[in-house]
């Protein structure tokens, strides 16, 4: 359907010409979008072929976050693409009826400063991805510039991140109920991102073998790369126990029934998110409240603090940059403990060998002392 109302916002058109999407709001009726749709319809089919190279200028903003909407949904994963709409709607709310080419590098700096004032990382993932989003148009000739281009990033306080020990770890799962409990103990276990375990179906899991499959989009053109993670003893118990009691109709190791805006009924899938639960859990346990992502942090701590190699765990955890994996590594390693180990011994030595040589000048001083007489 080209056209469709949207609540408090009006009628709009959204059609595809030879593979390009076009889209037009807000109409206050359907017969105005209808109008506008064919006016737009009558102007692609009239002009003429542009020559190959040349830069098209008069593309709106609208389509063009469009399509980078459409590029992101296609080549990330899901909830990269919830977060890219959520930004972009905020963005067309703001220059939805100007040319893409009207927007200005002023207009950017305006509102990413306004941005900022929510939070410098808030500012800096505008930023972000704004430069993407023009980025993409103009590496397509669609612009001739990016407005973008000495809009610098905003200065942040980089702390280092909360890293739960083990044992409060272990008195959340303790508050768990047990469908919650696995959930937490596959996580834990696997160093497994939210999505990669949402994701895990029963033939991703190898009981025979030992080992789980996972699947991330975190990978430099967006491929759904696979990687095998080998079970602990503890992730074979809860997986062949739930192997056991699962529902032979379903292919998903976690899923759950919920109400779809989409169809206007109950369905039965994988779970997209599960963050609510766990400052509950938190709470109850009465320890510091964390999320999901720790997990992965505490256990390459764990690894890092035991002497597993780095190559190791960046392959566990499945990164593509030793650097990244780096900072995971919240443990002081052993170098730096014998390098500052060292500077004390030396500083020691320094301060001993310092003090015997003042004893020294003092005792072979030959001024002699002052005397005192009384007049």
């Amino acid at each position: 359907m080209s056209l469709y109302f949207v609540k408090g916002r009006g009628w709009r058109y959204d059609f595809t010409l030879k593979g390009t999407r076009h889209t037009g709001n807000w109409f206050k009726t359907k017969k105005e979008a209808r109008g506008a749709e064919a006016k737009r319809k009558e102007e692609l089919t009239e002009r003429k072929t542009e020559t190959v190279g040349q830069t098209q200028t008069d593309m709106s903003f609208l389509e063009m976050v469009n399509r980078k909407l459409d590029h992101v949904k296609a080549y990330n994963s899901a909830s990269h693409y919830r977060d890219y709409r959520c930004l972009a709607r905020r963005w067309i709310k703001r220059w939805g009826d100007l040319p893409a080419e009207a927007i200005t590098q002023e207009m950017i700096q305006q509102f990413v400063l306004e941005r900022r004032e929510v939070s410098p990382y808030v500012g800096n993932m505008e930023v972000k991805c704004l430069r993407a989003t023009f980025n993409f148009a103009k590496k397509r000739k669609w612009l001739s510039a990016n407005p973008l281009d000495g809009i610098e990033m905003f200065p942040v306080e980089k702390r280092v991140k909360y890293v739960p020990p083990s044992g409060d770890i272990d008195k959340v799962i303790a508050e768990a109920d047990p469908a919650t409990e696995d959930y937490l103990w596959v996580l834990r276990e696997t160093m497994g991102r939210m999505s990669e375990i949402n994701r895990l179906t029963w033939d991703d899991v190898n009981l025979e073998g030992q080992y789980v499959v996972l699947y991330t989009r975190k990978k430099r053109g967006g491929h759904l790369t696979p990687r095998k993670v080998w079970m602990t003893e503890k992730l074979l118990e809860v997986l062949s126990r739930r192997y056991t009691d699962r529902d032979k109709e379903k292919p998903w190791v976690f899923w759950h029934t919920y109400w779809s805006s989409k169809t206007g009924k109950k369905e039965q899938g994988p779970y997209q998110n599960r963050t609510k639960f766990m400052k509950t859990l938190c709470r109850k346990a009465g320890v510091r409240y964390f999320r999901f992502h720790p997990l992965r942090h505490s256990g390459a701590s764990i690894m890092d603090n035991n002497n597993v190699p780095i190559g190791a765990i960046q392959r566990i955890l499945g990164h593509e940059n030793r650097t990244t994996t780096e900072i995971y590594l919240h443990s002081i390693g052993q170098a730096e403990r014998e390098a500052m180990s060292i500077y004390e011994r030396a500083r020691k030595k320094s301060h001993t060998d310092s003090h015997t040589e003042q004893q020294e000048v003092r005792s072979h001083d030959p001024t002699p002392c002052a005397t005192i007489s009384k007049h």
